[in-house]
């Protein structure tokens, strides 16, 4: 994307307003390389990426304790290993204690990113990529563990030998100690000595003398103080063990170059890794700052539209720069909102000076730099094309260098625009037409935005030149808006309102300023009846326009006042239903337990009495007159409490009853058909055998007729009504009939039986010689209805008889 108009639109300062986000110095330089761009694949990829940061970041400012996969705020505020990873790449170069440490640290950093972000990687599986490309560098860490104190020097135990050399280093310290403490006593009383203590001078321990003493002792003057009067000497009694000592220090720094050496080309094994770990860490680091930008400007991630689509939407949009300088203030700022699309491409915006006409055209220029280069812009909504370019004229570009006036500037500018301009070219353009006669000046911009509509740009302009604002109200393609101004008050509102061109309001900003009102008087009497007739009618028209506008408020709170009615209505209406369901189920509860206590009485009584068999036989009618009513009562209780919601309906509309109509009628299970009206809103319905004179209001619901299709069987097939209860299904008799004429029968019997549901029979096979009787229990042990037969007992036939009680159906 060519950036010919960032300067001009402050991105540059944008950038470093994100800046305060960015923690590290990679950060910092992945900041520095931050550019729209025209790769519209690139710059989704990017947002997406802002998307889910911005995500994680609302999911880490939640308490979720410490659970697995739980977002945790990352952390970058390292120092900067720039140089250090550059010099991994050097061979043979060793690096300093420090830098290694710093570089442990950052890679530990960048471990930890790598972890946090994998366990996330379900929720975030952008971020947990990004972090993907980072090493494993836990072995190498946990080797060069401890082996740097964190001020920077080696360890003791970073190898046996700088251990011991050390150890060796200590004990010759204190043995030069010990040696020089004895010659300061020993000399206290001499007047030799300057102070009783011991210093350092060339690495080695001295002793302070005064000047002019030291032929006194024998040693090696090493130093003088500033003023002369102290000279620092080395007795020749420790020399010797200076110079131990300095040999061991020699020993020490070689082992220490050895360690630093041999730890160094450790991590140079892994140097493309490391490279890599740097850059993504300086990657995400960005990332999350752009989302912390996000947060605390509320921004969104704006859309991208193409081909016909192609839309220019903000709805609330803010120029950060100037919300940040609003918010130090304690200001607020006044967002502006448009929409543009391919049939309107074009936005002309009017009206008072100091209105933010200017500001509403920077706003839409950095924020649509701010949407290709990935980062979010401050909005409640969002739509852009992907520009190939941003080009601007605003401002006064005068050049006492190169003689430019302010038009000529103007103009020079805006040729180049001209004859850049593309279908993909957002073109700015201030104050259109400006520092020259109105007359040109207008025909001049009339000429200018023709040229950039016909070359299909997207195109804002500013003016105040009255042709250019007719050429947008009689120009398709060409919307006109206006920057708000209180009349009353005669104060900017820096509202944008789409629809109508605004008025100047130089002589009303004029007088607000301070200027002498006949000077304003004079002025409006000097303007021609044409302009005074415009003005009058732009300030009636924006006057009706306010109107239009909290009328429309008005509808909006109206129309949100009646979805959220709705929605109570349809919450009452579903509490409503769930208390009906509930009374059904209260009331199916009731049904079954009395049915359940009927029939354990029932029960009761077939086992009670003398008179058994007539007992049974009464039990059994009540058992299914008893299910008969449970079922009607039932069926009842639900179509009653179903139809509750279609009463008020039919009180609402009644349903329309013709002859030879079926019906529901209230407290009649079985549909019914109207066979003639009658006066008075009586109706004679036919119900089964049932003739019945009843009221219209009776209807429940008029139902679909379905003639005689729903009674006629498919071909071939017939139907046979199943047995019911009686009391032919109790008992049999077979006495006098062969064996397997008797069985048959037996058999037939036992199904007729289950299908009446009867529970008990008798089978009456008489003594005989006990064949018919043996046969018949062969049959009965095999039988699938039967769940257990005995002998009768004397009162119903003792030996002759067997009494079978069936299985439940």
């Amino acid at each position: 994307m060519k950036n010919a108009s960032a300067q001009l639109l402050e991105f540059s300062a944008l950038k470093q307003l994100v800046g305060r986000w960015v923690a590290s110095p990679m950060g910092h330089r992945e900041l520095e390389r931050v550019a729209p761009s025209a790769d519209a694949a690139v710059i989704e990829r990017v947002l997406d990426e802002v998307r889910e940061a911005i995500e994680y970041l609302q999911a880490a400012a939640k308490p979720q304790g410490a659970a697995h996969g739980a977002a945790v705020r990352l952390r970058f505020d390292l120092p900067d290993t720039e140089s250090a990873v550059r010099r991994l790449a050097i061979e043979g170069a060793s690096l300093e204690a420090a830098e290694i440490l710093l570089l442990t640290e950052m890679l530990d950093r960048a471990s930890d990113a790598r972890m946090i972000l994998a366990a996330v990687g379900g929720r975030f599986p952008r971020l947990a990529a990004r972090a993907a490309a980072i090493g494993e560098f836990r072995p190498a860490l946990k080797e060069l563990s401890g082996k740097i104190l964190p001020d920077g020097t080696v360890a003791d135990h970073a190898s046996v030998a700088l251990q011991r050399v050390r150890r060796d280093v200590e004990r010759l310290k204190k043995q030069i100690h010990e040696s020089l403490e004895r010659f300061l006593r020993a000399h206290r009383e001499d007047g030799i000595l300057q102070e009783e203590f011991v210093a350092i001078r060339n690495e080695r321990f001295v002793v302070p003398l005064v000047a002019g003493q030291q032929r006194k002792v024998e040693g090696v003057v090493h130093a003088a103080s500033g003023s002369g009067h102290t000279l620092f000497v080395e007795p020749f009694e420790t020399i010797q063990l200076n110079n131990d000592l300095v040999r061991l220090s020699e020993e020490e720094a070689r082992e220490v170059h050895r360690i630093l050496r041999e730890m160094t080309d450790k991590l140079r094994a892994l140097s493309p890794a490391i490279s890599r770990a740097y850059a993504v860490l300086g990657e995400l680091d960005l990332l999350f700052a752009k989302a912390q930008f996000a947060l605390e400007f509320d921004c969104i991630v704006p859309r991208f539209t193409s081909g016909a689509e192609r839309r220019l939407t903000l709805r609330e949009a803010r120029h950060p720069l100037l919300e940040d300088v609003l918010k130090r203030q304690r200001k607020a700022i006044s967002p502006i909102s448009l929409a543009l699309d391919s049939a309107s491409r074009t936005l002309l915006i009017s009206g008072p000076n100091t209105g933010g006409k200017t500001v509403a055209l920077k706003t839409v220029g950095l924020l649509a730099l701010m949407a290709q280069a990935g980062l979010p812009v401050p909005c409640s909504e969002a739509e852009f094309p992907v520009f190939d370019q941003v080009l601007a004229d605003i401002g006064d570009n005068q050049s006492i260098q190169e003689s430019l006036s302010t038009f000529s500037a103007h103009i020079t500018r805006v040729r180049e625009m001209v004859l850049d301009v593309t279908p993909d070219s957002l073109v700015l353009l201030d104050e259109l037409g400006r520092a020259t006669d109105p007359e040109e000046g207008g025909a001049l911009g009339v000429a200018v935005l023709d040229r950039f509509r016909a070359a299909g740009a997207f195109t804002l302009a500013s003016t105040h030149l009255l042709a250019i604002k007719i050429y947008g109200a009689n120009t398709p393609g060409v919307v006109n808006g206006s920057m708000g101004f209180d009349e009353r008050t005669l104060q900017p509102t820096y509202v944008l309102r789409l629809g109508a061109p605004g008025k100047s309001a130089g002589l009303d900003i004029a007088s607000r300023l301070g200027m002498p009102p006949h000077l304003i008087e004079q002025a409006r009497a000097a303007m021609s009846s044409s302009d005074r007739d415009i003005a009058k009618f732009l300030s009636d028209l924006h006057l009706k326009l306010g109107e239009v506008e909290q009328l429309r408020h008005a509808l909006e709170i109206e129309r949100a006042s009646l979805a959220q009615r709705e929605r109570e209505i349809a919450k009452e209406s579903a509490q409503r239903e769930s208390a009906k369901l509930k009374e059904i189920e209260r009331r199916c509860d009731l049904l079954m337990t009395k049915f359940e206590e009927q029939a354990r009485e029932t029960i009761e009584t077939i086992m009670q009495g003398a008179e058994q068999h007539k007992a049974s036989e009464r039990a059994l009618r009540r058992v299914a007159r008893t299910k008969r009513e449970f079922e009607e009562e039932l069926e009842v209780t639900v179509l009653s409490t179903q139809n509750d919601a279609r009463q008020g309906d039919l009180q609402a509309g009644k349903p329309k009853i013709v002859e030879g109509a079926r019906v529901r009628l209230k407290g009649v299970r079985e549909p019914a058909r109207v066979r003639r009206k009658l006066a008075g809103g009586i109706i004679e319905v036919e119900a089964g055998f049932m003739k019945l004179q009843v009221s219209e209001d009776d209807v429940l619901e008029v139902l679909p007729d379905t003639g005689d299709a729903g009674r006629k069987l498919p071909k071939n097939v017939s139907f046979q009504q199943g047995p019911q209860w009686s009391v032919s299904f109790s008992e049999i008799n077979v006495i006098g009939k062969r064996a397997e004429e008797a069985c048959d029968e037996v058999d037939k019997f036992l199904d007729s039986a289950a299908l009446a549901s009867v529970q008990r029979v008798r089978i009456v096979h008489g003594h005989g010689m006990g064949i018919l009787k043996k046969a018949i229990a062969g049959l009965l042990a095999t039988c699938p209805h039967v769940a257990a037969f005995h002998p009768a007992p004397q009162s119903e036939g003792g030996a002759g008889a067997t009494i079978v009680e069936l299985k439940e159906s």
